[in-house]
């Protein structure tokens, strides 16, 4: 159930990467749906899972991933925006290099089937991280650091953009029917709405064989959005739930729709190198 996941700072939040990973389940071939019960096991959604991989960084043994979330973008918002793999991706890692590796590691048929369901439950998340731009940018710890209310409760940037926004976004709450309904609207606007014209081109980088290629477009993608609104103005102190949030409401939207596309189209792509 999506309600059973404790509440931690992770891009999207809970709502936000069950969404993504429910948006995925229903753009899956037939192979790639036989592919993923036989890694998760009988029974276990995508979107049930989907908030793992934040629980286990908070673990002694998760303790390494914890890097594999985000890369640290070091440009200059909101005047000049850019992601550089050697530049921003540290010694520990980052998520397109964690998205690189555990799409190699998932399809390894040398590791057992724990590691390998471990792996796709990591790209069922880090494919949701990396398309939230705060996860892809250093200023002020990725917004950690921009304080800032929502509603007139104290808060910061990156947990607004995580949970606040994407729940208010949404209808409020994260309860197993908002989610249903938040993924639903955005696969209509996938299918035949706002969005119709624009899918195919966010899936045309779904070569599992240039994995880090992919991801390291797809963070360049999201990191735009700081110097086109994120960071555009100064936010701190500022009541996010007013305009701000008008003007996030749009990038919210796609970046969840585009997450969940890539997802689905990447798990197809592995089910059939599989």
């Amino acid at each position: 159930m999506l309600a059973s996941y404790p509440c931690v700072s992770s891009a999207w939040g809970i709502l936000g990467h069950a969404t993504v990973a429910q948006i995925a389940s229903n753009y899956l071939t037939a192979q790639a749906k036989t592919y993923v019960a036989g890694l998760l096991g009988p029974g276990v959604t995508m979107p049930s899972i989907s908030s793992y991989a934040d629980d286990y960084r908070y673990t002694t043994a998760g303790k390494f991933s914890a890097p594999y979330h985000f890369i640290d973008a070091e440009d200059n918002p909101p005047s000049a925006c850019s992601v550089d793999l050697n530049r921003d991706c540290g010694a520990g890692g980052c998520v397109v290099s964690a998205i690189a590796n555990y799409t190699q590691r998932v399809n390894d048929g040398r590791r057992t089937l724990a590691n390998r369901k471990q792996a796709l439950e990591f790209l069922i998340h880090f494919i949701g991280d990396i398309t939230q731009p705060l996860h892809d940018e250093a200023e002020a710890l990725g917004g950690n650091q921009i304080a800032v209310t929502w509603q007139g409760n104290p808060t910061n940037l990156h947990a607004t953009w995580d949970t606040q926004m994407v729940e208010q976004d949404a209808g409020g709450g994260n309860t197993t029917a908002v989610l249903m309904a938040f993924a639903a609207k955005l696969e209509a606007a996938i299918d035949t709405g706002a969005y119709a014209s624009q899918k195919a081109s966010w899936v045309q980088c779904s070569n599992v064989a240039t994995a880090s290629t992919c991801a390291l477009q797809w963070a360049q993608d999201a990191n735009a959005y700081n110097c086109q609104y994120v960071l555009k103005a100064n936010e701190t102190g500022q009541e996010l739930s007013g305009s701000y949030y008008t003007g996030a409401k749009p990038i919210i939207e796609i970046q969840i729709a585009k997450a969940g596309y890539r997802l689905a189209a990447w798990i197809n792509a592995l089910a059939a190198a599989a």
